[in-house]
């Protein structure tokens, strides 16, 4: 435990960003999930609402990425990783007919 004032609200200060990490951390993984989804979604049914739904998401989960990296809550190289990981299935779900 702390002994002294600015331990204590280094304490304070290092949950709270812990807590804000993990929000941006679990939306990254909500939101890649959907995504993967909407390329099941667009396989099944090739449509132009749902291509348009995967775009969509798409820039929605490369939003949060890049700023999760910006706020220093993910690495760049994660964050790249992550980004051409979701951007190589959305890929070959378009190519693949």
């Amino acid at each position: 435990m702390a002994n002294n004032k600015s331990a204590k609200k280094r304490i304070e200060i290092a949950e709270r960003n812990r807590l804000i990490n993990k929000s941006y951390k679990s939306t990254v993984r909500t939101l890649t999930k959907k995504t993967l989804e909407n390329c099941q979604k667009y396989k099944k049914d090739p449509t132009e609402d749902n291509k348009n739904l995967v775009k969509i998401s798409l820039n929605n989960v490369f939003s949060l990425i890049d700023k999760a990296v910006k706020k220093n809550v993910l690495h760049k190289n994660n964050g790249a990783n992550k980004k051409s990981k979701i951007n190589n299935f959305v890929k070959t779900t378009f190519t693949a007919k």
